[in-house]
């Protein structure tokens, strides 16, 4: 009986890191990555887009699965006009990896007018209904955290400490629901700290301190490629 007890809390124990371990599972053969997002994401198809920088970098390395990248991205989405569109834009393709970005729209439309935002209890149920329901496909699921809407220092920027709470709320979405989290946020700010010497607040990363510019949609899809296939 003592023996029974022991295997049973040991089992407990491991479960939550079986269940991290599962998410960091290889890329296998067909898998389709289905990456859902705003005007980032919509732009990241094009030709320089950090999408298809992912796509280029995956048909290189693993040309033996077929893997299929598909972008599915819309012009100032925020977290509800995701949950709205889940179903027909993500869920009906059967994807077997979802990879998340979002959250400026939901900051910055937020500006000048709250009412146009997304509050931080309804970004946070947004993201994890999202995530629930991708869950039940067995997809995987990987969360990227705001990036940028200006690119001088850290904390120098209108909206750094908005933007902090969003992605602070975006890495506690992740631990709480298990899925694996790519901190575009953190490698944003590291990357300027070390090549924005001259304070600029775009230029570096961005064309106009929130859309990418060739060096932005690199870091984007490096940083996610980290996660994605390690």
């Amino acid at each position: 009986m003592r023996l029974r007890y022991l295997f049973l809390a040991l089992a407990a124990f491991t479960a939550p890191a079986l269940t991290a371990c599962a998410a960091d599972e290889p890329l296998k053969k067909a898998d389709r990555i289905v990456f859902l997002g705003d005007s980032i994401t919509q732009a990241g198809v094009g030709k320089t887009g950090y999408v298809t920088v992912i796509k280029n970098a995956l048909a290189e390395k693993h040309k033996d699965l077929a893997i299929e990248v598909i972008g599915a991205g819309i012009s100032g989405n925020k977290v509800p006009d995701l949950q709205k569109r889940l179903e027909k834009d993500v869920l009906a393709k059967k994807p077997t990896v979802v990879v998340i970005y979002i959250g400026i729209n939901d900051v910055w439309h937020g500006e000048k007018d709250p009412a146009r935002g997304t509050p931080p209890d309804k970004f946070e149920a947004g993201l994890k209904e999202i995530i629930g329901k991708i869950q039940e496909t067995k997809a995987r699921v990987i969360l990227c955290t705001p990036t940028v809407i200006g690119e001088k220092k850290t904390g120098t920027n209108a909206l750094d400490a908005k933007l902090d709470e969003y992605a602070e709320i975006s890495r506690k979405v992740a631990k709480d629901t298990g899925v694996q989290l790519c901190d575009l946020r953190k490698a944003f700010a590291d990357h300027l700290a070390k090549n924005n010497a001259d304070d600029k607040e775009k230029g570096v990363l961005t064309s106009d301190r929130v859309h990418l510019n060739e060096a932005g949609n690199k870091l984007v899809a490096e940083t996610i490629l980290g996660v994605l296939d390690k």
